[in-house]
C-alpha cells in the first residue's frame, strides 16, 4: 500500500467524447475514484495537464515562451474546477501554483502542502514548473520529488507502455515493467524525456495505466498490478 502519491491526469482524459473542455461526468468519475482510493489511507496529489484547451508546442504562428505560459494557465482553469468538483462530493481540497495568481490558488510550500496531504486533503499541484519549455510531466515529477511521494501515476489514453503503437501494429508487446533507462534508450516516449531522467535520477518509480479500464485508479493506487511500472 502506498503512503503518499502524486497522480497526473491528461486535460484530454477529462475532456470527455468531444476532446476540449471538461466533462461532468467524467470529472465525477475520476473523482469517485480518488475518494475511494483516498477512504484507503492514501495522501493524494494530482496534477492535470492542459491539453483539453491548448497545446503549447504545436501552436503554430505563437512565441514558444508565451505558448507554453497559455498552456500553464489551461491547467490552472482545469485544477480549480477539478477541485470544486471533489469538494462537492465531499473532499477537502487545495490548490498550489508556482508563481502569483491573485486568489485563485496559493504559491507552493512543501511544509504546506505535505501538511495539506498529511491532513488528507486533496492536493493539485497546477502551472506547470512555471517556467516553459518543460512539459507537466516534469512538473508532476518534481512535485512528487518534492514532496517526497512513493509513486508517480499517470492515467492515460492507453493501458500501458508498449514497444509499439498499437493502433498502427496489433503485435505491438505492452511492458508490465521497465526502467528508465531501457525507456529511454528505445525513445518511448510515454513520458517527457527530462522527467523521465530527472526520475530515473531521483529514484521516484511511475506507473502509467489506462484512465477507461474500470477502476483503475482506485485499483492501481491500492497497489493492484495493471499496467506498466517504470522504475
Amino acid at each position: 500500500m502506498y503512503k503518499r502519491i502524486i497522480l497526473k491526469i491528461s486535460g484530454e482524459a477529462l475532456s470527455g467524447s468531444t476532446g476540449f473542455g471538461l466533462d461532468l461526468e467524467t470529472t465525477r468519475g475520476v473523482a469517485a475514484q480518488i475518494k475511494a482510493a483516498k477512504e484507503l489511507g492514501v495522501q493524494i496529489g494530482v496534477v492535470i495537464g492542459g491539453g483539453n484547451f491548448w497545446r503549447g508546442r504545436s501552436s503554430e504562428g505563437i512565441d514558444r515562451v508565451k505558448a507554453d505560459q497559455i498552456g500553464m494557465l489551461g491547467t490552472v482553469m482545469n485544477a480549480i474546477y477539478v477541485s470544486e468538483v471533489f469538494r462537492t462530493m465531499g473532499m477537502d481540497t487545495s490548490v498550489y501554483v508556482p508563481y502569483a495568481i491573485g486568489l485563485y490558488a496559493e504559491i507552493f510550500n512543501k511544509d504546506k502542502a505535505v501538511r495539506d496531504l498529511e491532513a488528507g486533503k486533496v492536493v493539485f499541484f497546477a502551472g506547470g514548473t512555471g517556467h516553459p519549455f518543460f512539459s507537466t510531466d516534469m512538473g508532476v515529477a518534481l512535485r512528487a520529488v518534492e514532496t517526497e511521494c512513493d509513486a508517480i501515476f499517470m492515467a492515460k489514453n492507453i493501458d500501458g507502455v508498449y514497444d509499439s503503437d498499437p493502433a498502427l501494429n496489433p503485435n505491438a508487446k505492452k511492458y508490465d515493467n521497465l526502467t528508465y533507462q531501457e525507456m529511454l534508450a528505445q525513445c518511448l516516449k510515454v513520458i517527457d524525456l527530462p522527467a523521465a531522467a530527472f526520475c530515473m535520477e531521483n529514484k521516484m518509480p511511475a506507473v502509467l495505466f489506462g484512465l477507461k479500464e474500470e477502476n483503475s485508479i482506485s485499483r492501481a493506487v491500492s497497489g493492484e498490478k495493471i499496467g506498466t511500472t517504470l522504475s
